[in-house]
């Protein structure tokens, strides 16, 4: 549905190091901060999916008011250590953040993913603290961006 080939995680790099991504081709590894915090490409590929930008801009404005309680349920589900609660907070954190166009928020959110999966939750918690800066800028900057100007 939309292409985030550029936000897969490098599986095989090292996990430790949280802004090590690659597109799985086995490319060389891109910094975190390479990808944009917000591409308003992505967003548009929503409103054309949905053939309404009215609607596509709900939806953005829903994640930024929503970002604050998506956020504290995710840590909370990391921090007690519920696996089943953490995979759910995540997997929709993730997929919202590509339909909105948080590229960089969709590649920490698929880093923070895998820990899960893995059942590493105490690793994963260093990510949290990147994870919500990085989800901060995306709902500023989504609010600074034609999207949700008139908010």
């Amino acid at each position: 549905m939309f292409s985030s080939g550029s936000s897969e995680v490098n599986e095989d790099s090292d996990p430790s190091h949280p802004g090590s991504v690659d597109d799985s081709n086995g490319l060389p590894v891109v910094p975190l901060t390479e990808h944009p915090i917000l591409d308003l490409a992505e967003f548009q590929l929503l409103e054309d999916q949905v053939d309404n930008p009215l609607v596509a801009r709900t939806f953005a404005g829903d994640f930024a008011k929503l970002w604050a309680k998506r956020y504290e349920i995710l840590a909370t589900a990391v921090e007690r250590g519920d696996v089943a609660a953490a995979l759910n907070a995540v997997l929709s954190l993730r997929t919202s953040s590509i339909m909105v166009g948080g590229v960089r928020l969709a590649v920490l959110a698929a880093q923070l993913e895998e820990r899960i999966r893995k059942r590493e939750l105490r690793e994963a918690r260093p990510l949290l603290k990147e994870l919500a800066e990085c989800g901060h800028l995306t709902v500023r900057e989504l609010k600074d961006s034609y999207v949700l100007r008139n908010d």
